[in-house]
Order: C-alpha cells, then sequence, then structure tokens
C-alpha cells in the first residue's frame, strides 16, 4: 500500500487575509513539501498541471525536477498532465529527463482534463475531447515501446521512424491513466493494462468499487492480470493532532475554492454542513486527526481495491507551516498504521 501526497499548486487568496502569495514562492514552497515528504517516508508526490491565475504549476515535471536531485526514494509523477493539449514526444522527453534526474522515479498520470483552459491555449478544439485524448494515448505509449516511432493521426503532424530522446531510466516509464470516475477511462485503462488513479473527491468513495471491478474485468479481457495492476485515489484531505482542529484549520480554504469552481461549473453552495458531512466516515474528505485518517484511508483499501492513497493538500492557500505539518504526520503517523493493518489483513487472506 502506497501512501504519497498530491497539489495543483493552488494561489488563491488567502481565506483570511485577502493576501495572494506570488507563483514563484507557492512554487519553491511546494519543492520544500516534496522533499519534506520524501524524508518522512511518503512513496509518491504528485503535481497538477494547470494554466489559470490560480494555480502555478503549469508544468508538473519542471517542479519536480528541481525536487529530484533533493529526494532520494519518493516517486515524483504528475497528477495530471492533461495530455489531450500537449504534445506526446515532449511531454515523454520532459519525463525521461525527470526520470533520468531522479534514477527512475518519475511517472506520468495522463488524463483528459477537467479544466478546459489548456485546449484554447494550445489550439484545440473542446470538440475534439476525447478524439484527441485517444490519439495522443496511443502516441505517447508507442513512444514509450520504441526508440524509433514512425506514427500518423489527425490532430498532429505524423512521424516517420525518428528517435525520440532521451530514453528514461525506468523501462517502461510508468503511464497512469487518470480519470474522476469515467467508465469509459476505466475499461481503456484495463484494456491497455495501465494502472489507473481515480479522483474521489465527492460522494462515498465506497461507490467506486464496482468502476473499480469494471476496471479489473477490461484487464482480464484485455490479457492482463489484475492483480498486478494499481488503483490509485487522489482525495483531499488534512492532518493535525485533532480532528475538530484539522477540521477548522481546513474549511475556510476548501470551502474558497469549492465555491470558486461552483459558481463556474454550477454548483450548488459549499458550506460547512457539507463540508462536515463529507468527512464522516463513509465521506470523501480525510481530514482528522491520524487514527481518523488512518481508518478512513484502510476502509478504501479494503472496500474499494485501492492500492495507492494520494492525500490532496491543501485545497486552496492555507499556511506553509500548516501544509508541512500535514505532511509530516501523513508519513510518521498514518502511514504506519495504514501500513501495518493492510499487512496484517492481506496475511490473513
Amino acid at each position: 500500500m502506497e501512501i504519497g501526497v498530491s497539489t495543483f499548486v493552488e494561489t488563491t487568496p488567502d481565506p483570511q487575509t485577502g493576501e495572494v502569495i506570488s507563483h514563484a514562492q507557492r512554487l519553491r514552497e511546494v519543492v520544500e513539501e516534496i522533499v519534506l515528504a520524501d524524508q518522512v517516508g511518503l512513496d509518491v508526490f504528485g503535481v497538477g498541471e494547470h494554466h489559470r491565475k490560480d494555480f502555478a504549476a503549469s508544468s508538473p515535471a519542471m517542479v519536480l525536477a528541481a525536487a529530484a536531485p533533493q529526494t532520494k526514494r519518493i516517486r515524483l509523477t504528475s497528477a495530471v498532465t492533461v495530455l489531450s493539449s500537449a504534445d506526446p514526444v515532449r511531454v515523454f522527453q520532459d519525463f525521461a529527463t525527470l526520470d533520468a534526474l531522479s534514477n527512475g522515479r518519475a511517472e506520468i498520470m495522463a488524463g483528459r482534463g477537467s479544466f478546459i483552459e489548456s485546449f484554447p491555449l494550445f489550439g484545440y478544439d473542446l470538440n475534439d475531447y476525447d478524439e484527441l485524448f485517444e490519439e495522443k494515448l496511443e502516441l505517447l505509449l508507442k513512444i514509450r515501446a520504441s526508440e524509433k516511432v514512425t506514427w500518423s493521426g489527425k490532430h498532429r503532424p505524423a512521424i516517420q521512424n525518428l528517435g525520440i530522446y532521451p530514453r528514461p531510466v525506468q523501462d517502461p516509464l510508468p503511464v497512469w491513466i487518470g480519470s474522476g470516475g469515467n467508465t469509459q477511462s476505466a475499461i481503456r485503462a484495463g484494456l491497455l493494462g495501465l494502472p489507473l488513479v481515480l479522483a474521489i473527491i465527492g460522494g462515498r468513495p465506497v461507490q467506486f468499487a464496482p468502476l473499480v471491478e469494471l476496471y479489473r474485468r477490461a484487464a482480464i479481457k484485455g490479457g492482463h492480470d489484475p492483480r498486478k495492476l494499481q488503483v490509485a485515489s487522489h482525495s483531499h484531505g488534512f492532518i493535525d493532532w485533532d480532528t475538530e482542529t484539522a477540521a477548522d484549520k481546513f474549511f475556510p480554504s476548501t470551502q474558497q475554492v469549492m465555491n470558486v469552481l461552483g459558481r463556474e461549473r454550477g454548483w450548488g453552495h459549499y458550506d460547512r454542513s457539507s463540508f462536515d458531512a463529507a468527512r464522516s466516515f463513509e465521506g470523501a474528505l480525510y481530514v482528522g486527526d491520524p487514527e481518523t485518517v488512518a481508518a478512513k484511508i484502510i476502509h478504501l483499501r479494503k472496500q474499494v481495491g485501492i492500492t495507492r492513497f494520494m492525500l490532496h493538500v491543501p485545497v486552496g492557500t492555507m499556511p506553509h507551516d500548516q501544509v508541512m505539518q500535514a505532511i509530516r504526520l501523513l508519513g510518521t503517523e498514518v502511514a504506519p498504521r495504514v501500513r501495518e493493518e493492510v499487512a496484517k489483513w492481506e496475511a490473513a487472506e
């Protein structure tokens, strides 16, 4: 069972003061967070790609590369790379470079993108949303499989027996499929034999169990051993020594972000009652003291079959020292509890 952290490197207004830190400051803070995550024994750190004012990481590979020489064992991944609006050749080159700098610790999480700002920015038509992803994933996997590539498609110039460099340390370079719960995404990942990461940020996480089962059945149909495939969750949360203290610290920035996105996407108003319901044992928020958060992660593993858990922290802008404390507790208090319990449970099976 792997435990880690993900971030979108947000630079939203501070909910208490209204101040907005610079992109540069937040990027430097995230590198410190990655280094700490490595030091406290976490397995993976993910950085999401966005192209808007309130998110600082338009190039996850660059951010992760800044941390690579300062870390020793933690895996470094995008969370996600918006592959639909990217060039698969450049994506592969960037993460192969990261893989070299980290001595074989890079990963790509490829997604279609729930944020769509990158499509007009790079000249893509949203009407081609699904087609773009399918075509570009095909090319990315072909590059991963072969040093020299011959390929043609609809949305990118053809490649005729050209070498693509550098080659990664890992063979193959890990490529995950990111999904918000889309059935077709899960089936695609299973048929291709690729690991799946699910954004479980609302509702009841146990409701994702049928989707994971569908993914595993698709893997069998594709000729892959489902026991060898990983399934990850990306879930909002925060940890402090006391559960109510954790909730009080995490709510203001979470509410602010959820209501900004809600106005953009037509969601209902996000208030404290919505937040408190989501941090119940069956809810999608992993907020509380180490014992509470560990118990929820173990429950997710048993009920859904998750093999990797990524705590998304912060949501919005929180004091850097609070975020560092949450990461420290995740590594030193939560992860050992989860690993010990999962090991016992698996041994009993």
